[in-house]
């Protein structure tokens, strides 16, 4: 069994995250940059089959800048067999529909059984790239599982909705996201490390996918207007003079908090 996990090269929660009012683009040099979280979480699923399949290959696959390179190296180190770097200038900016049209080229070019997703993002948190890659790979999707198990010619687990948990299934090759309810990515091993230099590292292109490198086609969404958010403002102070509570329900009827 193939299994794809899609990592995310993403800036540090814990540093400064701002947009550049120019591009309407992160500033990605503002902070260090991380294999994110829950993408950590996607590998460990991937390679815990792995570790009771030892048949089961398990390839890491991102469209991210040269600066992406050490995400993908951590993920070789905590047990990944090779990896897969789409980069391309023409990408920059790239919003959700091409980057699902650019993976899918990607994923058809590597082959897979399977293929495990984050839910979101802590970037972009759009939620919605695995459902988008499925559609253009023409397989059955489950998202946001919150349990998981692969088995021979199918993938399942549950899913929390508002009301009560669902149990979902699909027929593989497959499409699946998953959540934060996961257990956490493995720390790896300075012989990981060691590892991870002698892998398959494969670096492709627009051209090498068979895409068109016009960069006029990325974004096809594009932000129109960015602005800096503004200083918070001094709340309103209410001292009691008798009157308190009523000036306090008139300042919620004001701002429609009631």
């Amino acid at each position: 069994m193939k299994i794809v996990v899609l990592v995310k090269d993403v800036p540090d929660t814990w540093g400064e995250r701002s947009l550049d009012p120019e591009t309407g683009l992160t500033r990605r040099g503002d902070s260090d940059h991380v294999l994110d979280e829950i993408n950590e979480r996607a590998v460990e699923a991937a390679l815990t089959h792995a570790d009771a399949h030892p048949d089961a290959e398990v390839v890491v696959l991102s469209m991210a800048p040269d600066a992406g390179v050490p995400t993908l190296r951590k993920a070789l180190a905590m047990g990944a067999h090779a990896a897969v770097h789409v980069v391309d200038d023409a990408l920059r900016g790239a919003d959700l529909s091409l980057t699902a049209e650019v993976l899918a080229a990607a994923l058809r070019r590597i082959g897979f059984d399977l293929v495990v997703a984050g839910n979101l993002s802590t970037d972009g948190a759009g939620g919605a790239l695995p459902a988008m890659l499925a559609e253009h790979l023409r397989v059955p999707h489950a998202t946001s599982l919150s349990k998981l198990e692969i088995g021979d010619g199918e993938v399942s687990g549950t899913r929390a909705t508002e009301s009560a948990t669902a149990r979902v299934s699909a027929p593989l090759p497959a499409v699946i996201s998953v959540t934060e309810a996961l257990p956490d990515g493995r720390f790896p091993t300075f012989k990981g490390i060691l590892a991870a230099k002698k892998k398959p590292y494969e670096t492709l292109t627009l051209a090498d996918l068979g895409l068109d490198a016009d960069p006029a086609r990325a974004p096809w969404s594009i932000m129109t207007a960015v602005a800096a958010r503004p200083p918070r403002a001094a709340g309103t102070v209410i001292v009691d003079e008798g009157d308190a509570g009523e000036r306090l329900a008139a300042f919620l009827v004001e701002n429609r908090l009631v």
